[in-house]
């Protein structure tokens, strides 16, 4: 299975995060909302799930250091 990454560098936050999860995708979809939960203020819920699943990346996608940041999507 492909590694895939949830990149926080990519949304626009209040804390700036730069959190970046690398993983099996099942992992990185647990941690991704665990993280938006706990940092972000999200209710962890199935769609914030299905959501985050969507907006994943391949890991070999990852470059470090700052990143343009794209709007959230309506």
């Amino acid at each position: 299975m492909a590694r895939r990454m949830a990149d926080c560098r990519r949304w626009p936050s209040e804390s700036s995060c730069s959190l970046v999860i690398i993983g099996e995708e099942d992992e990185v979809v647990r941690a991704a909302a665990e993280h938006a939960a706990a940092v972000h203020g999200h209710e962890d819920t199935p769609q914030l799930r299905e959501q985050i699943r969507d907006f994943l990346e391949p890991a070999e996608a990852y470059v470090p250091g700052p990143r343009a940041q794209e709007p959230l999507p309506g």
